[in-house]
């Protein structure tokens, strides 16, 4: 071989374990690279039940892999099973046809304070390892002449969360979805969770949470920010 050749050989392995390891290293900080789901242009194509199809195929290749027994009761109905969990519950969230239809009603009572709805549980999953994050989310608002119904900003948490996250977009997506809904940029959200890719491997730490949270428009303010705090810790 040329040294040339050698070079070049040595270049490429260290470019390629560099990207190994930054890949690493980006997963096990649970850092997101952008705001929005990275989604491909064709990621809705193919019908859920194609892609059920599809998933169950590939995950039963996953399980044959490990050596498991697929042929026996216990695990041959597992990759159908996951496919359906995967595209019906777990990642619903990703087609926006799933986006809960919102409501705004007149603010009749004219109540000018904020609105505070606090632990509203959530279950995602960490999109570097595929495991669930879970906990509690606090939401509020101050409305600018319109509301929306309770149970709507359960259900907005719930439809980010379900779709492979890290929790700081998933903060920054209900925040924003919120303040386009009602028009106003008085929104706050603030999220603790668990995230079982530190808890079950790694550094296997099953104590800590973590808190991510959004302050927009009058909740920058030190008061107001100091008031909805008061609400939810």
């Amino acid at each position: 071989m040329k040294p040339n050749e050698t070079l070049l050989n040595t270049l490429l392995f260290e470019q390629d374990t560099n990207a190994t390891l930054m890949e690493d290293e980006l997963g096990d900080d649970h850092r997101g690279t952008a705001e929005d789901t990275p989604l491909r242009a064709d990621a809705f194509d193919l019908s859920d039940e194609e892609k059920i199809a599809r998933i169950e195929f590939y995950f039963r290749q996953i399980m044959d892999t490990l050596g498991l027994d697929l042929t026996d009761d216990s695990l041959n109905g597992t990759p159908k099973r996951v496919a359906k969990m995967y595209v019906k519950e777990l990642f619903q969230g990703l087609n926006p046809e799933n986006k809960p239809s919102v409501t705004l009603f007149d603010n009749k009572y004219q109540y000018n304070e904020m609105l505070v709805e606090k632990d509203i549980s959530f279950y995602s999953n960490c999109e570097h390892h595929f495991v669930p994050i879970f906990g509690k989310a606090h939401v509020a608002y101050i409305a600018n002449g319109k509301v929306i119904g309770l149970s709507k900003l359960n259900r907005i948490v719930q439809y980010f969360s379900k779709r492979p996250q890290v929790q700081e977009r998933l903060t920054v997506q209900i925040a924003k979805e919120l303040q386009r809904i009602l028009n106003t940029e008085d929104v706050a959200v603030v999220m603790d969770a668990k995230h079982l890719c530190v808890a079950s491997r790694g550094v296997q730490d099953d104590t800590s949470s973590t808190v991510t949270s959004f302050y927009g428009g009058k909740f920058q303010q030190e008061a107001t920010k100091a008031e909805f705090l008061k609400y939810i810790i």
